[in-house]
């Protein structure tokens, strides 16, 4: 229970923060070894044309990336025939506001992918005050074909793949993060692709929680984000 946490003397806090901080520092040295081996994982070729709708019109995937090399695609829930989005993927969406512009500095072009119609797009950014690119993919196989969206008779005859492991599934729409780079001829490669736990590090509010006393405080909750709503109700 947080009331009966242990509390010592400052020199005693010291000790244990330094014992911990030597834990801290050997886990951000195995996380940029990690990193350095997800940029040296070997590329697969896009040759599939795929075709957006988005504020400038229809786009390729090309397009998508402007004009860096390097697209990074956060996979939206938000179903064709969905009246509202996933709460939890607004909740990693509103950490994408502010982000693009940093990102374009470093040759990275930041965008969310979704299968709504552009108008529903729309008027969710507006509500919401997002500023960040948001597209459909809704007329193509894109968020298919990256395994995050199925169809409703995929879920109901088979397990389908998602987090690169057969599931059974019960929603069409799932998240994830997928990562592209555009070489100076114009060619296309898939780079890396993460799901469910793996878009953790996506989410900063989620690593500021971490901090405090009381963590996540989610281990009485089914599902875990029970808590989350989209950041305009958290009134109602």
């Amino acid at each position: 229970m947080i009331e009966s946490h242990a509390v010592v003397s400052h020199t005693e806090w010291l000790e244990a923060r330094r014992q911990l901080l030597a834990k801290e520092k050997a886990f951000t040295r195995e996380r940029d070894q990690l990193s350095a081996e997800r940029r040296a994982l070997p590329w697969e070729r896009v040759d599939k044309s795929y075709v957006f709708d988005t504020p400038k019109g229809k786009q390729t995937l090309a397009d998508l990336f402007g004009a860096c090399s390097q697209l990074v695609v956060y996979h939206f829930m938000f179903g064709s025939d969905w009246e509202q989005p996933c709460k939890s993927c607004s909740f990693w969406a509103d950490n994408l506001n502010g982000t693009p512009v940093h990102l374009r500095h470093r040759d990275v072009t930041l965008i969310a992918v979704t299968s709504a119609s552009l108008a529903k797009i729309d008027a969710l950014k507006q509500r919401l005050g997002w500023t960040f690119t948001m597209v459909s993919a809704g007329g193509s196989s894109f968020n298919h074909d990256y395994d995050v969206s199925f169809t409703r008779d995929e879920l109901e005859a088979r397990e389908v793949t998602y987090n690169y492991r057969p599931i059974k599934l019960s929603v069409t729409e799932q998240p994830g993060i997928s990562v592209f780079y555009r070489n100076a001829s114009g060619a296309v490669f898939h780079t890396y692709s993460c799901y469910s736990r793996g878009l953790d590090m996506m989410n900063g509010a989620y690593h500021y929680l971490d901090l405090v006393p009381k963590g996540r405080d989610e281990a009485n909750l089914h599902p875990p984000m029970q808590w989350v709503r989209l950041h305009d109700r958290y009134g109602d």
